[in-house]
């Protein structure tokens, strides 16, 4: 044995073990390697990065020749919290310069892209005439400029975000209503600033704050009118098409409810608002976008699908759900949903075993069709919007041919005969031109 230690030879065993010996060196070479050259890569993109920095704080004027953004921000992801509601908002009733050429290196671009655009309307610069609702993040006025206009608008809708609000989710909110531009049930957006706080978002101008607010304060004089629920037909309506253009655009809205519609003209002129929750479907990849997963995010638990709580997913037919919840508010007069239900727990149960709102009194058969077709599970029953504009369209259709047969105008008599040439008086209608109007 020792004369074969020292003429060289090795066993075996010393042949297996210098091989892992070299496995060992060789792999241990190679993860430096790999770690020197990540090492490397990374310090010359903190360099880049420092350097795009430093010219930015260089240069005051770099951030004017930035451009407003054309494209949609990437939408934030709202969570799945059990959340207070949002109807304990408080309510209120109610008595772009041209753009430069940009020659920001395309470094420089890809750092700048969440930037806000230059700033054209400050908090100083407002004068804040009525509250029109408080909510959690948010506070809606009538406003106007303390001098001058804002893009020709004497008077305009402001929402003023609450201090705590991430720039990211008001640029979101932004995006998405560039999105919805030219839409006469969507509440039009102006002009914004969010360069600072607190950020402004200035919208359309609105009579009479949100449908909520309007149906309390005239819930006596809409009661005795015998119109009432053709009324409330056409409102359901417009609000109808303003989603379904949402659905158009591939938007969901996850807060719609009648504290986030607004009225200018009763019936025909409704609106709907505050997207802070909305998200952009084109900006998702898959269907497990449709699912969110951020313990801090509060949402409003009473007009939520049952989908939600129990798989963690809202669709376009979750905000059909919702539409299905405002038409039970309406016909309520701004009634809380489940209103005998005082905690989340004993909401969110509630909806996960089925349970539904009551029957309003007084509402129309059709209407109550509709609603329950909008709470159909599972989701996929669920009526699309534009199914519902249809449904609704028929409505109104039998409404403008519904006329008071014992009307003494219909009463045919030799003597109106004889003067058939004449112009007659028009005739009791239920909705004597609404319907010639809505369109």
């Amino acid at each position: 044995m020792s004369d074969n230690s020292t003429s060289g030879y090795l066993t075996p065993k010393d042949q297996h073990l210098a091989r892992c010996v070299w496995i060992l060196t060789g792999a241990l070479s190679f993860t430096i390697l790999v770690f020197t050259l990540l090492g490397v890569v990374c310090l010359r993109k903190y360099r880049s990065l420092v350097r795009t920095i430093r010219e930015l704080q260089r240069s005051k004027l770099l951030l004017d020749d930035v451009p407003r953004l054309e494209a949609p921000l990437m939408p934030m992801k709202p969570g799945p919290a059990v959340g207070e509601e949002e109807q304990e908002e408080e309510e209120l009733p109610l008595q772009i310069p041209l753009q430069q050429r940009s020659t920001v290196r395309p470094s420089s671009k890809r750092l700048l892209k969440g930037l806000q655009q230059v700033p054209h309307v400050t908090k100083s610069e407002l004068n804040l005439l009525q509250l029109i609702k408080a909510g959690k993040e948010g506070v809606f006025y009538q406003a106007k400029m303390t001098r001058g206009t804002c893009k020709g608008h004497n008077m305009f809708t402001c929402k003023i975000t609450k201090e705590g609000v991430r720039p990211k989710r008001v640029d979101t909110e932004v995006s998405i209503m560039r999105k919805l531009v030219h839409h006469k049930n969507i509440l039009q957006l102006l002009d914004w600033n969010t360069t600072e706080e607190p950020y402004i978002l200035i919208m359309e101008y609105v009579s009479y704050g949100t449908l909520r607010t309007f149906l309390q304060t005239n819930r006596v004089n809409l009661s005795a009118d015998p119109e009432l629920q053709s009324l409330l037909t056409i409102a359901s309506y417009h609000i109808a098409l303003a989603m379904q253009h949402l659905r158009s655009k591939m938007i969901v809205h996850c807060d719609l409810a009648l504290r986030n519609i607004m009225v200018n003209k009763f019936p025909w002129e409704l609106k709907v608002a505050e997207f802070g929750l909305a998200r952009d479907f084109t900006r998702m990849t898959s269907r497990r976008s449709s699912r969110w997963r951020n313990p801090q995010q509060r949402v409003p638990l009473r007009w939520y699908p049952p989908e939600y709580f129990k798989n963690n997913y809202y669709s376009f037919k979750g905000d059909v759900w919702a539409f299905g919840i405002v038409l039970w508010e309406m016909q309520t007069f701004g009634t809380l949903p489940y209103p005998n239900l005082e905690t989340s727990e004993a909401v969110v149960y509630h909806i996960c075993i089925g349970h539904k709102n009551t029957n309003p009194d007084g509402c129309r058969p059709e209407i109550l069709h509709i609603m329950r077709d909008c709470w159909l599970e599972p989701y996929p029953l669920r009526p699309s919007f534009t199914d519902v504009v249809r449904m609704l369209e028929n409505i109104m259709e039998n409404d403008a041919d519904y006329v008071d047969v014992e009307s003494p105008q219909l009463l045919v008599t030799d003597e109106a005969e004889k003067i058939s040439e004449q112009p007659m008086s028009p005739l009791k209608i239920q909705i004597p031109t609404k319907c010639q109007s809505i369109k």
